[in-house]
């Protein structure tokens, strides 16, 4: 008998304050060797279903994981459509499947767009959380779903005390609408760039852009930028004075952000792994994290802001859908079915 668990039952046993401490505990995991990450293939679809076009719709992603002694491993098939928001559907969307560690057999099978949206997501609450000093003023890029995701993952790990969304769309009011009525936090949308970066502590771009979507010389002394749209080389949030002003450049996978657009074209750039922020605070001799824990390795040049970038780790996806399930059984849902 497999678990099937739908988006209404991830969404009902998700809770980002409880899940964040997880998946920091993950991204320790990955930092020190102790997770099996094949390489995610990803492959065109759709092509040669418009005759007048040999571009492709959409993308297909396979992502499997296991972080070692976790009763599960997990393999993640996502699709992403770009042109999907005109058509009221989701950008990615993905499903989970889950196998016993210990004799292979299928487990469960989980609807995995929302656990890939909350574990993104969660990647900014962990930054802010580690990087960033309370209280948090927030500035979005993109009012699409990850926007909110990465909003309320940060209000989640943090003290977040305001909230402004920038899109160049009218999206951007009804992101700005829906999250003020969730957060105790003030949010409003913008209605330019500037006005977005004016006073940010806590930066966010959340895009499917190819080009810069603000100019790095407006960022506050001392901001964080927590860039997670860009994840192919022809992609790009970040212009290169924003890499230039990062005194600290971190990444959840550094080899494979090094090869985004935000980052390919600073070959001499040190990168640090996120998970060595974890690692290095769980130590006996640890104060605290992030921002209260002392000086962090200086990698680059001094500068005046940090940069966190996310390309997205399958090993997250483990985590969360572990999370998930360890939840179900005791509220009861999901139903149980033969394949």
């Amino acid at each position: 008998m497999v678990l099937v668990l739908t988006e209404d039952d991830v969404t009902e046993l998700l809770d980002l304050e409880a899940l964040i401490p997880h998946l920091a505990d993950a991204f320790v995991a990955q930092h020190e060797g102790r997770v099996e990450r094949p390489d995610r293939p990803h492959y065109p679809i759709g092509t040669g279903r418009d005759p007048d076009s040999k571009a492709a719709s959409g993308t297909g992603l396979a992502m499997p994981a296991y972080i070692h002694g976790a009763p599960y491993a997990v393999t993640k098939l996502a699709t992403v459509f770009e042109g999907n928001e005109a058509r009221g559907l989701p950008t990615v969307t993905a499903q989970i499947l889950v196998h016993d560690a210990d004799d292979g057999q299928p487990v469960a099978l989980l609807a995995g767009t929302t656990i890939t949206s909350a574990r993104t997501g969660c990647i900014g609450g962990l930054a802010a959380r580690e990087l960033a000093a309370d209280p948090v003023s927030l500035a979005v890029f993109g009012a699409g779903t990850q926007a909110r995701w990465q909003t309320r993952a940060i209000a989640a790990g943090t003290t977040l005390e305001s909230v402004v969304i920038y899109s160049p769309s009218d999206s951007r009011l009804t992101c700005a609408r829906e999250l003020d009525g969730e957060l105790e936090a003030s949010v409003r949308a913008v209605d330019s760039p500037e006005a977005a970066l004016a006073d940010a502590s806590v930066v966010v771009t959340a895009t499917t852009s190819t080009e810069p979507v603000f100019d790095g010389a407006a960022l506050e002394s001392g901001a964080l930028v927590i860039a997670v749209g860009a994840y192919t080389d022809e992609m790009r949030e970040l212009d290169d004075r924003t890499i230039e002003r990062a005194r600290w450049v971190y990444a959840d996978v550094p080899e494979e952000a090094r090869e985004t657009g935000d980052l390919r074209h600073h070959e001499e750039l040190e990168i640090e792994p996120f998970g060595g922020l974890f690692a290095a605070s769980s130590a006996p001799d640890a104060d605290s994290a992030g921002t209260q824990s002392g000086e962090r390795p200086p990698t680059n040049e001094a500068g005046d802001v940090t940069v966190c970038a996310s390309v997205g780790t399958a090993v997250l996806d483990a985590a969360t859908a572990a999370f998930v399930l360890e939840h179900a059984p005791e509220r009861g849902v999901g139903r149980r079915h033969h394949l």
